[in-house]
């Protein structure tokens, strides 16, 4: 880390209330406008001492939110001032000003020359969190107003991005609340803003398996994780209990994330749980994912339509019946979870109309560390598939767009170029 400065050092942050008390503003120009207006959201009782002043100051007086006097600053004109802004753009000015309140100990914050000043004014952003409680950014940084004002806005930015710690270390009373975010299909890049600021609030968060674990690397060490995933076939928390711990934490007064693969309302059971939710008198929130029925054969450069070869798609999972999704070349089938019934899916799509050379693709750990995309025909995706030792997670695609890949024009097309 690097030592501050003996400027920074000596400097004493603090926040001043300012409401009913007295503060004078020496000055008429825009910047004597910008803090008058700064004091008076304080609720500061604000007089202006200036021959002229512009038009917003103006304004302010005639609307008898200010008091301005029109005229050159005097001796006396602090008296009961608990502080002064001085911003006339006349040094000799300023510098009397300085002098009068250092001498009647009164803070004196000065636009034109900084070493004048007993006080300085940061860089300020105010915000709302989540849960209802104001945040307000002040940054000093070593007389710079122009980085001060670059690294509150940087701070703000994270704030409204949720990638700052920003907990309330204190429970409220009552009921707490549940988030279904949707975490997108793995990569932590794609989780929502809107879900990043969700979880930097959270105090407990309940993860599948499938979502983006690495954001849990930022929460702080005292939020609750309950890992709820489940493998194909293995179920090791039932849906029934997941419910349970949704409401239960809730009603204990918390901040609970659900944190999905996908989005929560895509195979994701999230209508379950909003429903029970609702149902025990909890405030629930969805917070959409991007699904990875579109994302994962997108990262494999399949779209889902294409004009002239698909105009529509379907979503099933593995374990449903495929006869009723249309058998039209330019229609794409989707399937999750499919890999394990991959066989008797491709032998059904092609009893139903599906032509046997119909290409296909299996996209495996979509965003992740094992990413690989197998093609075949419909007819030899099975036998490919199990050569290849292809593993879940996978989504599976079946359509004319699976000729857009790469991979079908490297291994079906290797004069074409990509």
């Amino acid at each position: 880390m690097t030592p501050v400065t003996t400027e920074d050092a000596a400097l004493y942050p603090l926040g001043l209330r300012v409401e009913g008390r007295r503060v004078v503003v020496v000055g008429g120009g825009p910047v004597a406008a910008r803090r008058a207006r700064g004091l008076l959201d304080a609720r500061a009782d604000v007089l202006v001492v200036a021959p002229d002043a512009v038009t917003e100051l103006a304004d302010l007086a005639d609307s008898g939110r200010l008091v301005w006097e029109r005229r050159a600053y005097r001796a006396g004109d602090l008296d009961g001032a608990w502080l002064v802004h001085v911003a006339t753009g006349d040094p000799a000015v300023d510098a009397v000003v300085a002098a009068d309140a250092e001498a009647q100990r009164t803070w004196c914050v000065t636009a034109g020359d900084a070493a004048l000043a007993s006080a300085w004014t940061p860089a300020v952003a105010r915000t709302t969190l989540d849960d209802g409680a104001p945040v307000t950014v002040a940054v000093n940084a070593g007389g710079d107003p122009g980085r001060a004002r670059a690294v509150r806005d940087a701070v703000a930015s994270a704030l409204d991005a949720g990638e700052l710690p920003v907990r309330a270390t204190r429970r409220r009373p009552g009921t707490g609340s549940v988030a279904l975010v949707g975490g997108g299909p793995g990569a932590d890049g794609l989780l929502t803003v809107r879900g990043r600021r969700l979880l930097a609030q959270a105090d407990v968060v309940v993860v599948d398996r499938l979502a983006p674990r690495g954001v849990l690397a930022d929460l702080a060490p005292d939020v609750e994780v309950v890992d709820v995933g489940k493998t194909s076939g293995h179920h090791p928390v039932p849906q029934d209990e997941i419910n349970r711990v949704l409401v239960d934490r809730a009603l204990a007064g918390h901040r609970v994330v659900r944190l999905k693969g996908g989005d929560p309302y895509v195979f994701g059971r999230g209508g379950e749980e909003a429903e029970a939710c609702r149902a025990a008198g909890v405030p629930v929130e969805v917070v959409p994912g991007v699904t990875s029925a579109v994302a994962v054969p997108a990262a494999a450069g399949i779209p889902v339509t294409h004009r002239g070869l698909a105009r529509g798609f379907t979503v099933l999972t593995g374990h449903e019946s495929v006869g009723a999704v249309p058998a039209a070349p330019d229609h794409t089938l989707i399937l999750l979870m499919g890999v394990s019934h991959l066989a008797a899916t491709a032998d059904a799509l092609v009893a139903h109309g599906r032509s046997a050379d119909t290409p296909a693709a299996v996209v495996e750990d979509g965003y992740g560390s094992r990413f690989r995309t197998t093609v075949a025909t419909l007819g030899t995706l099975a036998r490919t598939v199990e050569e290849a030792g292809v593993r879940p997670p996978a989504v599976v695609v079946v359509g004319d767009v699976v000729t857009l890949s790469p991979a079908w024009r490297e291994h079906y097309e290797p004069g074409r170029v990509s």
